[in-house]
């Protein structure tokens, strides 16, 4: 377990000299085109705290975006890493292969979902992960389209931004951005609901809708690829109505398009299940992981059916870094450290807590439009009071206000008013329930 003390506590204000001098030599030094939520400045981590330079511990409820599922600095993770790094840190996989590689590619090969032969391939990014699914599905199927849907998000880089719906901050000013990119209507069940209660619980219904322009607008013939989120990440934490994906799997299996599952932040125990797809049994051709696959480390991976992972010539995947020896020894431990520390379950049980909790909140501030999300993986999306109209002015406020009592919380969505949760699933009942307390005496006061 961490060393690191698990309790919030303030010695100074929310930022303290110590982060606001790095604040300044973060503007003299970094592009300004990157961001950040927060203006403090990370000093160790572990368990459900961050703590900052000056000395404050912060309730982390967003685990570095899904990142650290297992917790900062994970035991396990620690020792075999440092182990590696003392063997070698790099040796290209392509020139001189290595055994780290396969033994992660084994266990990807054996835990995603579907019980037919699959292959793997290793990379960097989130992001690279879904330019190579698409580049395979390409190559396999020989047909060049490709279907996202709204609110979509899978990454910064061309093709990906061409993917993501979004265009603040994604797209905008970026452009132009990769062809034969299409888009079809989601299944939104909170704002599908408003408009007909069928809509907002018919994933049949929902898909029919997506189907048809799919099918009029691109039609199959010339489709490579459907590529969704199974939950929607920073799209709103969007899981479809019942049916939805099932139906669209269904269509891909029946007109020979690789269907994709990115589940880059839902992948790795996150949901209550090791995949979000296996909620509805869903068996994706390709799988796109990412983010909790190694604790930090950068480390990606797509994995499907070995005869489309197969399909492009030899060379025609990889990459420098891709899989990297140091990544793999901490991908190897995470996969570890979830199944032998029960962290499935772990997620199903904050699920429980967070939705008692938020639930409650909900039935007296008619502010919380909607609660929902599956595992550790739940938002809240606020609207102005007696409407549904999205408030993202609340949400900023809110979001700010926790981050200056020291709790960190992301927001998302489309409109920018979802509040998302993502607490590492090493985080105790007690650290979860006093970051929620916080949210809830600061959304009474706003």
């Amino acid at each position: 377990m961490t060393t690191l003390e698990q309790s919030r506590k303030l010695v100074t204000d929310i930022p303290g000299p110590g982060s606001i001098e790095l604040s300044k030599r973060r503007v003299a030094a970094v592009s300004h085109g990157v961001g950040v939520t927060m203006p403090i400045y990370a000093a160790r981590a572990g368990g459900g705290i961050i703590e900052d330079v000056d000395g404050n511990r912060l309730i982390d409820l967003g685990s570095g975006i899904a990142v650290t599922t297992i917790g900062n600095s994970s035991p396990r993770v620690v020792e075999q890493v440092t182990a590696q790094v003392a063997r070698f840190t790099h040796t290209c996989f392509m020139v001189t292969p290595y055994e780290e590689y396969i033994a992660v590619a084994e266990h990807l090969n054996r835990l995603t979902p579907g019980t037919y032969e699959k292959r793997s391939a290793l990379f960097n990014s989130g992001a690279e992960a879904v330019e190579n699914a698409v580049k395979i599905a390409r190559s396999y199927t020989r047909k060049s389209a490709v279907v996202a849907f709204d609110h979509a998000y899978h990454g910064r880089t061309n093709l990906t931004m061409a993917l993501t719906a979004k265009s603040m901050p994604y797209k905008s000013g970026f452009g132009p951005f990769a062809p034969e990119i299409y888009r079809a209507p989601l299944s939104y069940p909170y704002r599908d609901g408003l408009l007909d209660k069928e809509w907002g619980t018919n994933g049949d219904l929902a898909a029919d809708r997506a189907l048809t322009v799919i099918d009029k607008q691109i039609g199959a013939a010339n489709l490579a690829a459907v590529i969704i989120e199974p939950i929607q990440g920073e799209g709103g934490f969007i899981a479809p109505a019942p049916g939805f994906l099932p139906a669209l799997r269904g269509w891909c299996a029946d007109n020979d398009v690789v269907f994709i599952a990115d589940e880059v932040q839902t992948g790795f125990a996150r949901t209550g299940a090791m995949f979000a797809c296996e909620d509805e049994g869903i068996e994706p051709d390709l799988i796109v992981t990412a983010k909790g696959i190694a604790d930090g480390l950068p480390l990606a991976a797509v994995t499907g059916r070995a005869e489309i992972m197969d399909a492009p010539h030899v060379s025609g995947l990889g990459g420098t870094y891709g899989g990297n020896p140091v990544a793999c020894a901490a991908a190897l431990a995470t996969i570890e450290t979830i199944e032998l520390d029960g962290l499935v379950e772990r997620a199903k049980q904050i699920e429980a807590v967070m939705k008692d909790k938020l639930g409650h909140m909900q039935a007296d501030d008619d502010r919380i439009g909607d609660v929902r999300g599956r595992g550790a993986m739940i938002a809240v999306e606020l609207v102005r009071s007696g409407t549904a109209e999205p408030d993202p002015e609340l949400t900023k406020a809110l979001a700010a206000k926790a981050h200056a009592q020291g709790v960190l919380v992301l927001t998302c969505g489309t409109y920018g008013n979802v509040l998302r949760f993502l607490p590492p699933l090493t985080i105790s009942d007690e650290l979860l329930l006093e970051g929620l307390d916080v949210l809830n005496q600061i959304l009474t006061e706003l």
